[in-house]
């Protein structure tokens, strides 16, 4: 029997292991040890060698994928399951796969499988195309459970305080409010209240903060673009802000109405093509009313394919204007971006934040650029490297 050491070596090694020491003991007169593992461990090394086996593998079957699955989901976890299926992806050709709506369904939603899905939209034939909007949205409400409570928490605790920082203009006073909350500072030797505290009637029409997103949608971001439109979604339901959603490569796309539906947004997206960050940013300055309270969060990797000179310049344009410009490099989980480091060194320059940025720490960054903090010193705080200037 095999040692436990033995046991994880043969099931790495497959079967191919099997056979090239059933040759060997052969040779030597002995007995193979293709029997050696358990019945689970068997069916272990069958679902592994249908996969990686190089006498195996899966054909293009709906069914035999399906089962083999079901089988990964009852044998592996979670994580182990995500990995499988992307290398199922790669060896059996995504391209063929999403021909059959079925294994969809049986695919767990995974991040990286979705934005290949977005990526290949254009190719998703008409009856599988169902399938795939129902997968994205199955990805969509698992990271929409998991992200939406945090970013909704922090945006509503930072704009009551901002809110209650504000001092409200003279006609903007509402004196019958005030009045009831200075009663206690009543002066009888003066025979009046000293207003302490004004209330103002509020800005029932107008936001507290115009935020905008603008993202890059070239493949290389197409993760940060999927957490960007579901983070969009949560804030544009808050009344207290004014949120747009802008993705661009070298066009733009205006996806501001889509925010109620991120699916939606995501397949309204190009998630491929080239980049001109200087044109999306000009865009983006059309829509500025309100300088100094807007904050614009462009999501880019920096590489421009515009004019990069120009973009610089807008960038440095928009900060000196009073809008808080962020830059994230990434907003995703796979760790330091590749990123064009010059750029990001003279948009430092400018006392510009330029970082990358995990989906749990977004809603916080949020809250902190409402409530006027400096970001570069919450980033510090958080163990977040910035881009050094140049």
């Amino acid at each position: 029997m095999m040692n436990e050491r033995e046991r994880r070596w043969r099931l790495i090694l497959g079967k191919d292991e099997d056979q090239e020491q059933q040759q060997q003991d052969s040779q030597n007169g002995q007995q193979g040890s293709n029997n050696d593992l358990s019945q689970d461990d068997q069916q272990l090394d069958d679902t592994l060698d249908a996969l990686y086996g190089d006498e195996g593998g899966l054909d293009d079957a709906a069914p035999e994928i399906s089962r083999w699955l079901e089988n990964v989901r009852d044998q592996f976890s979670q994580p182990v399951v995500q990995v499988m299926q992307r290398d199922l992806v790669e060896r059996s050709n995504l391209r063929k796969l999403i021909r059959s709506p079925e294994l969809l369904a049986d695919l767990e939603p995974d991040l990286d499988m979705a934005t290949q899905l977005l990526q290949l939209k254009r190719h998703i034939p008409e009856k599988a195309r169902q399938a795939a909007r129902e997968y994205v949205a199955a990805l969509v409400a698992d990271i929409q459970e998991r992200l939406e409570h945090p970013l909704r928490a922090a945006i509503q605790g930072s704009l009551n305080r901002a809110a209650k920082s504000r001092r409200p203009k003279h006609k903007d006073i509402n004196w019958q409010r005030t009045i009831y909350k200075n009663l206690k500072h009543y002066q009888p030797t003066h025979k009046t209240i000293v207003a302490e505290q004004l209330v103002g009637f509020g800005k029932r029409q107008q936001s507290l903060k115009d935020i905008i997103l603008c993202i890059d949608q070239s493949g290389s971001m197409a993760k940060s673009a999927v957490y960007a439109s579901i983070f969009g979604a949560v804030m544009a339901s808050l009344t207290s802000l004014s949120t747009r959603l802008v993705a661009f490569s070298t066009a733009i796309a205006d996806l501001t109405e889509h925010l109620h539906d991120p699916v939606g947004a995501l397949f309204g997206m190009q998630l491929r093509g080239g980049t001109n960050i200087d044109r999306a940013l000009a865009y983006c300055e059309t829509h500025i009313t309100r300088p100094t309270d807007t904050i614009l969060i462009l999501i880019s990797d920096l590489f421009e394919g515009g004019n990069a000179e120009s973009m610089l310049a807008r960038i440095a344009q928009l900060q000196a204007s009073g809008v808080q410009v962020i830059v994230l490099l990434a907003l995703n989980d796979d760790g330091a971006p590749r990123f064009e480091r010059d750029h990001a060194a003279t948009i430092a320059s400018y006392g510009v934040p330029a970082f990358a940025c995990t989906p749990d720490q977004f809603p916080e960054l949020v809250a902190a650029a409402i409530n006027g903090r400096d970001i570069n010193l919450w980033a510090a705080s958080e163990g977040i490297v910035t881009a050094p200037r140049n």
